[in-house]
Parts: C-alpha cells; sequence; structure tokens
C-alpha cells in the first residue's frame, strides 16, 4: 500500500507570483499574463485570502504526487485515471492559486505514462486469457481421453481419481482465474460435462457387469462348496479323494468373485477338504500302527531275499525267492509310508534272478549255439584262406598285399578268439 505522501505547503511570496488580491478578498490567478477570477474570500486579509485558495492547490498537488508514486508501483492503471481524470478538471476549473502550469505538465506526463501502462496491462490480460485458455483446452482434452478409453482395459480407480483432480482443477480456474468470455467458458464447459458423462455411464455399466459376473462366479463357488462340505464326512476315501481332486480342478477353472467374496470362499472350501483330508489321515494312522508289526516282518524278509544276491546258484535261488514271496504275501499289508520302500527292495532281487533266468536262456539256447557253430565254420575257412593269401604275397615279394593280406588276416583272428569265447558259455 502506497504511504499518502505528507502535505506540501507552497510559501505565500511564491505563490503571490501567481495571483493578485484585492482589498475586498477577490482573487486573480496569472498564467502567462493573463488574469481569471479564481473566487473571493470576504472579510480577511489579503495574506489569508491568498492562503485560502494556495491551500486548495497544494491540496491537488499532493493528489497528483500520490498518483505519481502508485504509478510507480504499478497501481492498476483503471483506478488512476478516474482519479487523474477528476484532478485535471479540477486544475482545468482555475479555482486555486499555485504554478498550474506545472500541474499541467505533471498531468499530462502522468496521462502518457497510464496509456502505456494501460497498454501493457492489456497485453498481460491477453497473455494472461491465451494461458487460460490454453489450460482449459488441457483439462478438458485430457478428461475427453480418458472417457475414451477402453471401458475392458481402464484402471478404474486411477482414472476416477485423475478425472475428479481435473474437476477440482476446473472449478479452481473458473473461480481465480481470468474470464474467457461466456461463449467460450460455456462451449469448454459442455465439452468437460460431456466427457465426465461418458466417463461415469462407461463406469457405471463396467461395474454392474462386473458385480453380475461376480454374483455369478460367487454362486458357482457356492455350489461347489455345497458338493464339498457332502464330501466332508465320508469315511470312502479313494474314490471321495479323487472327487475332491475333480472338484479343485473345477475350482481352478471357474472365474473369480471379488477378492473379498473369494477370500472367504475359498477358505470355506479348504475347510471342508481340510476336514476329509484330516479325518482319512486320523484313519491312516490308525491302519498304519496296526500294520507295524507286519512291517517287522517284511524287513526281515527283505534282508533274506537281497541276502541272495548276487546269484550264483540260479536253481538255489529261485527256489529261496519263492519260498519268501510266500511268507511276504502272508505277511499282510504294512502303513503306507514304507509300502513303496518295501516293495522296491523285493522288487530289485526279483529282477535279478529274472536277469539270471534270461541270461541261463541264451546261453542254453540250441538255436543260438547252431548260428555260432556255423560262424566259427565259416570264419576258420576265411582265415584259412587269407592265409594262403599272405603266403602267396610273401612269395612274391609285393609288399602292399602282403600288408593287406596281414591287416585282414589279423582282424579274422581277433573276431575268432571273440567267438571261441562266446561259443564256450554255451557249453
Amino acid at each position: 500500500m502506497v504511504a499518502v505522501p505528507a502535505a506540501h505547503s507552497t510559501p505565500l511570496e511564491e505563490a503571490a507570483r501567481f495571483a493578485r488580491v484585492e482589498e475586498d478578498g477577490h482573487v486573480f490567478l496569472i498564467v502567462d499574463g493573463e488574469e481569471s477570477p479564481v473566487g473571493q474570500f470576504p472579510d480577511a486579509s489579503k495574506e489569508e485570502a491568498l492562503a485560502y485558495f494556495v491551500r486548495k492547490y497544494d491540496d491537488v498537488a499532493s493528489q497528483l504526487l500520490l498518483l505519481e508514486q502508485r504509478m510507480q508501483v504499478k497501481a492498476p492503471a483503471a483506478d488512476i485515471h478516474k482519479t487523474l481524470k477528476h484532478l485535471a478538471q479540477q486544475v482545468a476549473e482555475r479555482k486555486m492559486v499555485g504554478d498550474i502550469k506545472a500541474l499541467d505538465a505533471r498531468i499530462a506526463a502522468l496521462e502518457t505514462s497510464l496509456q502505456e501502462a494501460e497498454a501493457a496491462e492489456r497485453a498481460e490480460a491477453e497473455a494472461a486469457k491465451a494461458r487460460e485458455l490454453a489450460a482449459r483446452e488441457a483439462i478438458v482434452a485430457e478428461a475427453e481421453e480418458i472417457a475414451a478409453k477402453d471401458p475392458a482395459a481402464i484402471q478404474w480407480k486411477t482414472s476416477s481419481n485423475r478425472m475428479n483432480e481435473l474437476f477440482d482443477a476446473w472449478k479452481t480456474a473458473q473461480k481465480n482465474g481470468p474470464r474467457l468470455g461466456r461463449s467460450t467458458e460455456d462451449s469448454l464447459w459442455k465439452r468437460f460435462r460431456s466427457a465426465r458423462t461418458v466417463f461415469d455411464r462407461h463406469r457405471r455399466a463396467y461395474f454392474s457387469q462386473l458385480d453380475s459376473e461376480n454374483s455369478s462366479a460367487k454362486a458357482a463357488k457356492e455350489a461347489l462348496i455345497a458338493r464339498a462340505e457332502e464330501l466332508a464326512t465320508s469315511t470312502d476315501w479313494g474314490n471321495t479323494a479323487a472327487e475332491y481332486r475333480q472338484l479343485m480342478d473345477e475350482w481352478k477353472a471357474s472365474k473369480r468373485a471379488s477378492r473379498k467374496d473369494d477370500d472367504a470362499l475359498w477358505a470355506r472350501f479348504r475347510a471342508a477338504q481340510d476336514k476329509f483330508f484330516a479325518a482319512r489321515q486320523a484313519a491312516n494312522e490308525v491302519i498304519d500302527e496296526e500294520f507295524a508289526a507286519n512291517l517287522v516282518v517284511k524287513e526281515q524278509l527283505l534282508r533274506e531275499a537281497q541276502a541272495l544276491l548276487p546269484i550264483t546258484d540260479l536253481n538255489s535261488a529261485r527256489k529261496a525267492l519263492q519260498s519268501i514271496r510266500e511268507r511276504w504275501e502272508d505277511a499282510g499289508k504294512v502303513p503306507r509310508a514304507d509300502m513303496g520302500r518295501m516293495e522296491a527292495g523285493i522288487r530289485k532281487v526279483e529282477e535279478a534272478v529274472k536277469a539270471a533266468e534270461d541270461e541261463h536262456w541264451q546261453r542254453s539256447n540250441p538255436e543260438t549255439k547252431a548260428r555260432t557253430n556255423s560262424a566259427l565254420s565259416q570264419l576258420e575257412a576265411t582265415i584259412a584262406s587269407l592265409e594262403q593269401d599272405l603266403a602267396d604275397a610273401e612269395k612274391a615279394g609285393n609288399a602292399r598285399k602282403i600288408a593287406e593280406a596281414r591287416e585282414a588276416l589279423e582282424a579274422r583272428q581277433q573276431w575268432l578268439e571273440m567267438l571261441r569265447k562266446s561259443a564256450q558259455d554255451f557249453a
């Protein structure tokens, strides 16, 4: 706020240069040698009459100084212009005494400055209006972009928050920003309102459909839960466990309900399963306890079977394993946790006996013996022929043929040795 300047007092001696005072109190202003009546201050001395009209001059000069100071701090030009016009009218009436021409010059200079300030203010106002228009256009464009998105792909929470932020920004701009003109603001508002309307319609439709889908998914899972709860007290352990696996596959394939509903539904479904499998586990533990004695017997039988390895006497091993297997079956079931280990152990011994039987059959097979003997005869004849070829090559001194015959002969001799060894296995 600009401080009001201290009142300026024009000395009467100086003011007397611009006035003439008559004895009856009439005062005349002198400007460029011409007199004009100012007024009368009766029943007073000439000095008092002059001082009265000088005070009017000083008052105007003080108000003019205040306007000049306001101009320096860039007060609104419109406010200054109104006051300046009033002061100019007072000066033009010449109802005061002082340096009127100096006041006229100051008023003229101030009017020039005001014109420049008003032009600058208009330019700034237009620039501010342009910035505000761009900001409003950006708000509308973003709102339209959000409204145009595919409802199935939009992030509703984020987009809803952003649309609310845009609406708040619009209200703030409308309240605090420069006016854009009624037609412009109405046009932009219609576009913004339309975008918000489309967005809200899409959101309501999306969540309505989502509620319908959630209800459908919830109903489907309620049906699965009902079936799971019916099976929870079953003691048909094998078939019921298979049914629960089927129910779990159906649960995984079903659509999700809302997060809150889905978590609660899953807890119920899981509780029914847990009830059944806990009962089955308890029943199995009872059975396993009953089968613990059988395990002791089978552990001893397994050690007896493993003692047969490696197989050295096939007939003895076969008879011993048959006896072990009969006692194994008579021993009964073992706890579930040990079934795999025990069956794998006895199966390993049975496979070893089977392998020994297969090997014995191969050695005693008449067809295999016959093929081996035939191959021996053919290979021996070939070796005899190659020995003759080597002898002929050595006699002829042909180094190349000697090397070829010797290489072929050595190879056949190695084959013959291997074949004879195989033939001994069939003896």
